[in-house]
């Protein structure tokens, strides 16, 4: 079974889609990375994912999204109660998406 996925840079939103596809399914994964290029939709789809899967507890996204997609998962994390570790590396995000994950802490 696995258990941690390494994407590194490999894959853009539309990958990100595919992944955010199988995570709703997934029950076994536990540690997601994802590095550069998913931009803000694929990070629309990776938190779309986030609302329904409930065993993912790292994810891992780089310098991979900016204030918008940050907002799009900071939203999805009100509701998944599994992730327990989300990192974002060196992204700048803007004060409406750091009040939106600063609400999470």
């Amino acid at each position: 079974t696995l258990a941690t996925l390494y994407l590194g840079d490999s894959i853009d939103s539309i990958g990100a889609k595919y992944v955010a596809d199988a995570l709703v399914m997934n029950k076994s994964l536990t540690t997601l990375y994802l590095k550069n290029n998913i931009e803000s939709e694929g990070a629309k789809y990776i938190a779309d994912a986030l609302r329904i899967n409930k065993t993912l507890a790292k994810l891992h996204l780089g310098n991979n999204i900016d204030s918008t997609g940050a907002k799009y998962i900071g939203d999805a994390l009100c509701v998944n109660r599994a992730l327990s570790a989300l990192y974002l590396g060196p992204t700048i995000l803007n004060q409406q998406a750091q009040g939106t994950l600063l609400m999470l802490y």
